[in-house]
């Protein structure tokens, strides 16, 4: 299994994030992503990524203060085949070649999956912190 990491330049909301996205339970994402129309704009920057020519999953990143608020999403036929680790890694490598500091998530109080999703994270190296979010330093290359 190979992936494919996609960047969107100018990305629109369309049927693969429909299915990824505006269908995952209420409680993961803004609601108001169920409710865009097709070819809406997105703001902020978005990958896709496939696998033999299927998404199977998203990730976007935000620049704040100098620091990638990031988002990912897995397609649910993909979960537990490491499409997951593979987004997180590459915004790692996008947030570490724009300069930025630290990858930071806030898990929904909402999500039905909140306890678990917040382990998997801090597996992969981000702590929580106070305000209910979870950070990550960006490490650079060689250090």
């Amino acid at each position: 299994m190979r992936f494919a990491w996609i960047h969107e330049q100018h990305p629109t909301w369309d049927t693969d994030k429909q299915h990824i996205i505006g269908a995952a339970p209420p409680g993961v994402f803004d609601r108001r992503y169920a409710a865009l129309a097709p070819g809406a704009g997105l703001a902020n920057e978005w990958w896709r990524v496939e696998d033999a020519g299927e998404t199977v999953g998203y990730g976007w990143l935000d620049t704040v203060w100098g620091d990638a608020e990031i988002l990912l999403a897995t397609a649910p036929a993909a979960r537990g085949r490491g499409v997951g680790s593979f987004i997180l890694e590459r915004l790692a490598g996008e947030a570490r070649a724009r300069g930025l500091n630290y990858l930071y998530n806030v898990v929904r109080p909402s999500h039905p999956e909140g306890d678990a999703v917040r382990r998997w994270l801090e597996a992969r190296g981000f702590s929580a912190a106070h305000d209910g979010s979870l950070t990550r330093a960006v490490h650079r290359e060689g250090g």
